[in-house]
């Protein structure tokens, strides 16, 4: 990315792309503030502030005379743990098991695009997944995660192993939005095994990287499911 005179914001942004895409991998060194400055036709006041910013999200880690580096552990696990669905079922004691229910690359619909902000060719790719604890339904899993933000999403592969854990080893976040509510069992009632209409446990998350969206989620559990949480 080249620009006559980009603003910090849009260097922040797209030094958080390129970490999301894993254009630079954890613990790699970045260009330093002069070279930045000259790729993005930026004073380097300019790319410093982009840089702290990213520093203060912990995205990079800058120390005098080494350079700057993409942090090794991600603000993820500085400010909350994403809960991997693996280790909740298995701390419960049950055998975890999963299964891809399908998997596309798709247009965002209307509401997920407004709820991202985003324009109306953006691209996503859609997910459904079904989390097991001994052989029950635990959790069904409706994802669309966003391709402008993470690149890679378009060919990983899903079949094994979820979108959940691979987020949460591959796309780093500033912040995340976190909304859970009861509602009433719909079409994924009959995956639940759950009747039509009864109760369900509901949870949603959007996660960010600076002022990108990363990911919707929408987690539907049975009425039997417990959320703990330990400080």
């Amino acid at each position: 990315m080249t620009a006559a005179r980009s603003s910090y914001r849009a260097i922040r942004d797209e030094i958080s792309r390129r970490i999301a895409s894993r254009v630079w991998l954890p613990g790699a060194l970045i260009p330093g503030e002069e070279a930045l400055s000259v790729e993005f036709g930026a004073a380097r006041a300019t790319v410093n502030r982009a840089l702290r910013e990213l520093a203060e999200a912990g995205l990079i880690e800058r120390r005098r005379k080494a350079g700057t580096r993409v942090s090794l552990h991600p603000v993820r696990e500085a400010r909350f743990v994403i809960p991997l669905v693996r280790q909740e079922v298995e701390a419960g004691g049950a055998a975890y098991q999963y299964r891809l229910l399908s998997s596309e690359t798709i247009e965002a619909p209307p509401l997920i695009r407004a709820r991202l902000g985003l324009s109306a060719d953006a691209l996503l790719r859609h997910v459904r997944a079904l989390h097991l604890a001994d052989r029950r339904p635990y959790q069904f899993e409706d994802r669309y995660i966003v391709l402008e933000t993470v690149s890679a999403a378009k060919d990983a592969d899903f079949t094994e192993t979820g979108p959940n854990e691979w987020l949460v080893e591959t796309a780093p976040f500033t912040h995340a939005e976190f909304t859970f509510h009861a509602d009433a069992a719909g079409a994924e009632a009959e995956l639940l095994n759950v009747e039509k209409g009864a109760p369900v446990f509901v949870g949603e998350r959007i996660t960010w990287l600076g002022e990108r969206p990363i990911t919707l989620v929408r987690m539907i559990h049975p009425s039997t499911y417990r959320m703990v949480t330990k400080l």
